[in-house]
């Protein structure tokens, strides 16, 4: 009965959906005959966010347990795996991921309802309309199509197991990130319909919709690092990026989201960029569906991509024309009401802001275009591979330039002005910039992209620094750190991907047992090959004493793996780290004559790529919580001076 009870849950809660729906729609239109409307939506919104927690605690016991009398359990656990990979396995799948959705969905909701007072009662009631509406599609999704909770008659001997691929600690935090950042995204936008709705595009919705914004790039932030390092040590190919059509789903909000966040920011403070705030929190949702529909769809073959049902790919794709469809329509009739706001100069801190949304939004379309292009000619029996040599070149064009205002623009004051104010700082950043090139150029001879991406490292590190100079740093405010932080965390990642990308060296070896091999300041010689058995694998492991420059050789063990359920065989890459690189090294096949396969890879300041990333949702971290702190504090000061004219009147 468990699972017909984590149904019956999700059933009300996407009732209460259209409870919220309809009420919330009233009182948006009529709130003046419909008052007490209102009094419904906010406990409507928070019992669903309950019963969607139910409903999912329930398929997480399910999965822990394995109760193989569920559909879905039998398709992706064993009783044989470890408990961690049993709770992963909640999400790790289509209908899992899908519940998960949902869930953060209803729970953001409740919080909006139970917390939210900034806002006008009908903003707020539109703005949990409008998350009502989208969360209605993906009740519809589960209940009709990807029921979580079917039943298995009669129930399976045993599970077939999850992907090997997932079964790594790193994929069981992974998912999640992205769908709290995908479902913050939704919160934004719903509080964006629901601002043109009721034409109150104003800073007090900025800055209600400011935490969500960066709670979700934070996430996404997390997501995007902690995958690409996944993808690295997992997959055993030695890359960190491939532009997969995967990778780019994920990418694509968080181009969309960092756009969004800087202009909300604008807005919030100095009450200008109104039109671009509501049309970036639309694109940066859509953007979040479409990389839903491509993951979730079938569309695609990856170790991501869960469904190949064309029947839930016709249904998503339904979802996303009516939202992104309806987003667009909304934006075209009310946009024209949204007023101008306040003016700036270009030479400003709005300014360079606008110049680095409109190079995100340029990257955006980019990745955009090159993902979907081969899906398209593919629809006309026409295959084409969109990668890297059209991705790298074409993007540089816009993230070049959008580094270098990104460097320059926090020096520059709000409002206006003069470039002159910052010469100083201009020359030096300049100085360093070339005269890095130069040395580069000289003494490195790499190609174009990796020579200018490591000056433009160098130059974005240095002015990340510079909104520092003269100021007591024990007084600067949270939201300042955060920036500075993030900022030199993009300079530190460009560093260790052109740093990777120029001086990377690989090296394809059949060894024998006490052969040696070099690649890069390495020596690697194989040990021995041994036997070994995990919880539901068996592997060939290759002990390896790599020595660098000659000094004490350390032990590292690569793996070759075969699950046993579902069958698949893996490669375990072995790392070792030193502060200027990763040495990676994978055991492949037996090559005959006792030899073995090994391919080996020095990869200098690779781990500055990850280091970089995490520095990036740190700052995002401190900012949020500056940012929080504020808000609270001048509720606090708004709150005893209404307190204090309330006594004085008496």
């Amino acid at each position: 009965m468990i699972a017909e009870l984590g149904l019956a849950a999700l059933w009300l809660a996407a009732a209460l959906a259209v409870l919220q729906l309809v009420f919330g729609t009233i009182f948006t239109f009529k709130s003046a005959e419909k008052a007490e409307f209102s009094q419904i939506v906010r406990p409507a919104a928070a019992m669903q966010g309950v019963l969607c927690a139910l409903s999912f605690l329930i398929l997480t016991w399910l999965f822990a347990r394995t109760d193989l009398s569920v559909k879905l359990v039998a398709m992706n656990s064993h009783s044989m795996k470890p408990m961690i990979f049993k709770i992963a396995g909640t999400w790790g799948n289509h209908e899992g991921s899908m519940l998960l959705w949902v869930t953060v969905m209803a729970m953001a909701g409740a919080l909006i309802a139970l917390i939210e007072r900034r806002l006008p009662e009908r903003t707020m009631m539109a703005t949990l309309a409008a998350q009502a509406f989208v969360g209605l599609g993906f009740y519809a999704f589960l209940l009709f199509s990807s029921n979580p909770f079917e039943r298995l008659d009669p129930p399976a001997l045993e599970g077939m197991g999850l992907n090997p691929l997932l079964q790594d600690i790193g994929l069981a935090f992974h998912p999640p990130t992205l769908y709290f950042g995908y479902v913050g995204l939704s919160v934004a936008f719903s509080f964006a319909v629901g601002a043109l709705l009721t034409r109150q595009v104003t800073p007090d919705f900025a800055r209600a919709m400011r935490p969500w914004v960066l709670g979700a790039w934070i996430f996404l932030t997390v997501g995007i690092t902690a995958g690409s390092y996944w993808a690295y040590y997992e997959l055993g190919w030695g890359g960190w990026w491939f532009w997969d059509p995967v990778e780019n789903a994920s990418l694509m909000p968080w181009l969309a989201a960092t756009a969004l966040l800087h202009s909300v920011s604008v807005l919030a403070a100095r009450d200008a960029l109104r039109a671009w705030t509501i049309m970036l929190g639309v694109v940066a949702f859509s953007m979040s569906m479409v990389g839903t529909f491509l993951v979730r769809s079938g569309i695609l073959t990856s170790v991501h991509a869960f469904a190949v049902d064309p029947e839930r790919g016709s249904f998503l794709l339904a979802l996303l024309a009516i939202y992104i469809g309806g987003a667009l329509l909304v934006f075209a009739v009310r946009a024209g009401s949204v007023t101008e706001g306040e003016r700036f100069s270009l030479v400003s801190r709005e300014g360079a802001l606008v110049v680095n949304n409109v190079m995100l939004s340029a990257i955006l379309g980019v990745v955009l275009l090159g993902t979907l292009y081969p899906l398209l000619t593919e629809a006309f029996d026409v295959r084409v591979s969109v990668g890297p040599p059209y991705f790298n070149p074409v993007s540089a064009i816009f993230a070049l330039p959008m580094l270098l205002v990104m460097a320059v623009g926090p020096l520059l004051r709000w409002r206006h002005d003069n470039a002159k104010r910052i010469r100083p700082e201009l020359i030096l950043i300049a100085v360093l910039g070339l005269v890095t090139l130069a040395g580069v150029v000289a003494f490195a001879g790499i190609a174009v992209l990796p020579t200018l991406g490591i000056a433009l490292a160098v130059v974005v590190i240095v002015a990340s620094v510079m909104p520092l100079r003269g100021r007591k740093l024990r007084l600067l405010p949270l939201a300042t750190w955060g920036m500075v932080i993030a900022h030199l965390g993009i300079g530190v990642s460009l560093l260790g991907m052109a740093s990777e990308t120029a001086f990377t060296q690989e090296k394809l070896a059949a060894v024998k047992v006490g052969d040696t091999t070099q690649v890069g300041p390495w020596t690697i010689k194989l040990d021995r090959i041994d036997p070994v058995a995990g919880p539901n694998w068996t592997a060939l492991e290759g002990v390896l004493e790599a020595s660098y420059r000659g000094g004490k050789p350390v032990i590292i063990d690569p793996q070759s793996r075969n699950f046993w359920s579902p069958p698949q065989e893996t490669n375990e890459s072995a790392l070792i780290t030193r502060w200027n690189g990763q040495l990676y090294a994978v055991l492949g096949r037996e090559a005959g004559e006792g030899r073995w396969q090994l391919r080996l890879w020095w990869k200098p300041l690779v781990t500055l790529i990850w280091i970089g990333g995490m520095m990036v949702a740190l700052g995002g971290a401190l900012a949020l919580i500056g940012r929080v702190y504020t808000d609270l504090r001048r509720r606090r000061v708004m709150r005893k001076a209404v307190e204090r004219r309330s006594e004085a009147s008496a």
